[in-house]
Parts: structure tokens; sequence; C-alpha cells
């Protein structure tokens, strides 16, 4: 009897698109106004009214276009990104440190501590609470697909799959996103269109994200573990045959002289760095919002240090080896892209500019001339291409329903059933319907501003804190950004690590069942107990 196939992710994806067209077709438009018309004051709770629905017809066909212009920023990040990479790749850079680095890690397995711990556990558990930190402060979400192209090559090495390489960064990223401590995208927003004093009730977040993250992260040690044991039992060893193949060869003899090319990009760097450093000689980190009383800021001379750092690392490095050298290359772009995102709000547009400018000086530094470097650019363009198509089709299934007017129809219907119910009911309501317009509306920041007007003057009406009523937004929008076929970060992670979208769901199921669960019961106390900002 012939196996049946899972539908493709495209197919799955274009058929989400033909329901919701659907739906435009069989539920009311509808829309929220306020008495001032603005949809922005909270004295009083918006008004629902229905309008005039349009259903979606040869629309669907149009919505792989409209769905590239909406999500063209992350769609060209992922392009840039994957030709800046396969510049680097060609110089055997990445590979020649994931080799060093497999060396170090069985050294230190000698130790009877760290043998005891598990050293891989140690490195898993460490770069999980780097992007779950990341995730929890600044709302990293979209940066972490710059960062697939190098963990996931890592994981495999390790004895891991791809998987465990999205697990430790994009999920782990999520999870700290789930928990915001300080995300100015997803608190700030909310709390501020809330009335609420920014990043308030900051105690009991902290050790929600706790909580959140020894879930997240123990689901994904199992998971490792049992991979690292018998690696045929992952559902993507055919899969990483792709990741396997490049990570392995002639990884052991690949050290090359650094010649002319790699000290003209040294200098440079290093003369940028100087008139960076120059121009702006303090950097100012910021956490959560300090020009509105809440969250802090620290002014460091970040720059001048990061350039007196590349002076001394850079030395060092390109006297060894071409590819020592790029790896520096590749370390200082993460430094200023943390630098950038948390000091000088740098998005996508700025990130992708940084690993672009990091894929040419990589390849002249390796001697490669600029037709090299660019037939290397469209290579990594072209191979990366399913991975932003797909991106686009999903964003067509947010297009349908906004074109529809049937979002604010399903947003009404949901919040009307919160009537007449306790406190705890109320606040699992909220829950339940932020994470089902999670699905529809991934973006955090877009959710607010649609979800907060309503829900929290609505609150109001019911008993329940608007800080409880925050809290099951910020929990109602992170747990589902690891399934949702409409986000673009997530479809863009799968598609550059290779990963089926329908494999990833039964893997990442049970996950997001255990972290909505636990999301629930973390709700209880916020109506049921005296917390700090409640």
């Amino acid at each position: 009897m012939k196996k049946r196939k899972f539908p493709h992710t495209y197919v799955i994806i274009f058929t989400i698109i033909l329901i919701s067209a659907v739906l435009t077709w069989v539920l009311p438009g509808g829309e929220y106004a306020t008495a001032s018309g603005d949809g922005v004051s909270l004295s009083a709770a918006p008004e629902y009214r229905q309008v005039d629905n349009i259903p979606q017809t040869w629309h669907v066909f149009a919505a792989l276009y409209k769905g590239f212009v909406r999500q063209s920023g992350i769609i060209v990040f992922i392009l840039m990104i994957g030709g800046a990479f396969w510049i680097m790749n060609d110089t055997k850079a990445i590979d020649s440190g994931i080799f060093s680095f497999l060396k170090l890690s069985r050294r230190l397995e000698k130790l009877r501590v760290l043998r005891f711990l598990g050293v891989h556990n140690i490195i898993l558990t460490l770069i999980m609470l780097l992007f779950s930190v990341f995730g929890a402060i600044f709302g990293m979400s979209e940066e972490t697909i710059a960062f697939i192209i190098i963990l996931v090559p890592l994981a495999i090495s390790m004895g891991y799959d791809s998987i465990t390489g999205v697990g430790i960064s994009f999920v782990a990223a999520a999870l700290g996103f789930a928990g915001a401590i300080l995300n100015p995208f997803t608190i700030g927003i909310a709390q501020g269109l809330a009335g609420l004093p920014l990043f308030s009730g900051l105690e009991y977040r902290l050790f929600c994200w706790l909580i959140i993250n020894i879930a997240g992260i123990g689901y994904i040690l199992r998971y490792a573990a049992g991979v690292r044991r018998d690696p045929e039992r992952s559902p993507v060893f055919i899969e990483d045959d792709y990741w396997r193949s490049r990570s392995t060869e002639g990884v052991t003899d690949i050290a090359k002289k650094a010649g002319i090319g790699s000290w003209l990009v040294f200098g440079s760097v290093l003369a940028a760095m100087v008139i960076f450093s120059v121009i702006n000689p303090a950097s100012t980190l910021r956490f959560g919002d300090p020009d509105a009383g809440s969250g802090s800021a620290i002014t460091l001379p970040l720059l001048p240090a990061a350039s007196v750092l590349f002076l001394l690392t850079g030395l060092l490095t390109i006297r060894s080896s071409v590819q020592l050298f790029i790896l520096n290359l590749l370390m200082f772009t993460i430094l200023i892209l943390i630098i950038g995102v948390m000091g000088y709000e740098w998005y996508i547009m700025e990130i992708a500019a940084l690993f672009f400018a990091m894929g040419i000086l990589a390849g002249m530094a390796f001697g490669n001339g600029p037709n090299r470097i660019t037939r290397l650019f469209i290579d990594g363009a072209a191979d990366i291409m399913p991975a932003a198509l797909v991106v686009g089709l999903a964003g067509g299934i947010i297009v349908i329903l906004e074109d529809g007017r049937v979002v604010n129809t399903i947003l009404h219907a949901a919040a009307t059933s919160m009537k007449d119910m306790g406190d705890i009911a109320s606040v699992q309501v909220m829950y339940a319907i932020q994470t089902g317009i999670n699905i529809i509306i991934p973006s955090g920041s877009a959710k607010a501003a649609l979800t907060m007007p309503i829900m929290a003057p609505f609150s109001d009406l019911i008993g329940v804190s608007r800080q409880a009523t925050v809290m099951a937004f910020q929990f109602g929008d992170g747990f589902t950004n690891l399934i949702t076929p409409t986000s673009g970060v997530l479809i863009g992670v799968l598609g550059v690590a290779r990963i089926p979208y329908e494999k990833w769901v039964k893997w990442v199921t049970p996950l997001i069942i255990i972290l909505i669960i636990l999301g629930a019961v973390l709700l209880i106390p916020t109506v049921t107990m005296e917390l700090n900002g409640f």
C-alpha cells in the first residue's frame, strides 16, 4: 500500500489562505472605534460596529504578491543573510571554528565535574540562556535567522540535529520573548496602552521567565540527548544530510595564511571602527524604557573598547590563519549587532547591511575577487530562496483576513464570551483569546495595538486588573509564535534550517502544550494573590 505523503509546507499555507478567504464570506465585517474615533483612548472600551465585509475571491492568487510586500523586510533580510554566509562558508572559516570548538569540548570532558554534568548540556544551556535573555530584554526575534546558519551546523557537528540548532537559538529567544522581562515591543507597548507604569510588575514576570525557561530548556535538552544517543531517531535525519555534507568536508586541513587582502580588510575595518568611535565615544544601552521613567540605561565607551579589542585580536588571528581572522570578523559582527540593537535601536535593515558587509569583507580577506564574491552571493541567495518564498506566502494569510474585514469580528466574538465569568475564568479566556489572535497576527506590537485598547477597559468592567490582562497578552503573544504559519520569522527560520513545517509541528506541539498549560497556571496568582504592580 502506498504511503500517503504529508502536504508540502507551501500546500499547507495556501490551504490556510483558502480557509481564510472562506471566512470572509461567512463572517460579517467589523471594526472598533472610540467616541473620539482615534481607536486609542482608554477612558472607555472601544465600540464595536459591523461594517460590510469584503469577500475574498481572486484575491487568494494575489496573496503571494501582497504577502511579499507585507513581509518584504524579512524576505530581503533572509536573502542578504543567505548570500553573505555563502561567501563566508566558501572560506571554511565556520567549519574551522566548529572543529576547534569540538576539540575543546572533548578536552573539557576529561574534567570529572564537567563530565558528570555533561559538557554538551552546559554548552547548550548557556547558549539558550543567552538567547532567552536577548528575547526577554530587547525582543530578539528576526535576528535569530542570522544565527541559524551558524548554530545548526554546530549542533549537527556536536552529534545533534537541525531541530536542536533551531531550539537553542530561535526557541530559546521565543521563551525569553514570552517571559518578556523588559521587552519594549510587547510589554512596553501593552502597558503603555493599558495606562500602566511601564515595566511595572517586574518581580513576578522575572519569576515567570525563570519557570518558562526551566520547562523549555529541559524539553530541548531531553530531546537533544535522545538524538545524540541515536541520530537516526531524529525526524529530520534525512533532511540533515544537507548540513552533514557541508560541515564535514575538508574540515581538518583548511588553514590558509593571510595575504594582502586580509591585511587590507583588517586596516579598513579598524579605520572604520576608529572613525565611529570618535563620532560615538559613548553608547547608551537601554533596558526597558528609561525615558518613560521605567527601566534603566548604562552609558559605556563600547565602540572605543571594541576598536581596541579588534586591534589586538585582529593582529593575533591574522598572523595565525585567514580562517581564524574571518572568524574574528564574525565575532565582532555579532558584537556590533548587540551594541547596535541595544544602543542605537537597529532593526533588520541595519542588521542585514552589517552581515552583508561582513560577507564581502570575508571574501576579500580570503583573496576572492569581485566576480567570485558576486557569484557566491548570488548562489547563496538562490540557495535560500525557498525560505523567502514561503515567508511571502505566509504573509498572505494575514492580508486575506484584514482585507476581508473579519479580524475584528473574530476578536469581538471572543471578547464578549467573558461576560459573567469569575476572575480566574475571565483571565484564562483573555489568555485564550490572545493565543488565538496570535495565530492570525503574530506581531506582538501590532496585536498589542489592536487588542489592549479593547481588553484593558473591558477588564475594569469584569473586575480583573489591567496588569493581569497584560500578562494574559504576554503569554498569549509568546508561546504560539513557535507554531503559527503566519509568522514570517518562524517560516524563515525553518526555511533556512531546511526543516519541513509538518515535522516541526510534530516536534514542537508537546512543548507548546506544556507552555500553554504553564502559562495558564502562572496567570492564576495574578488574580488571587497580592503581587507587586498588580
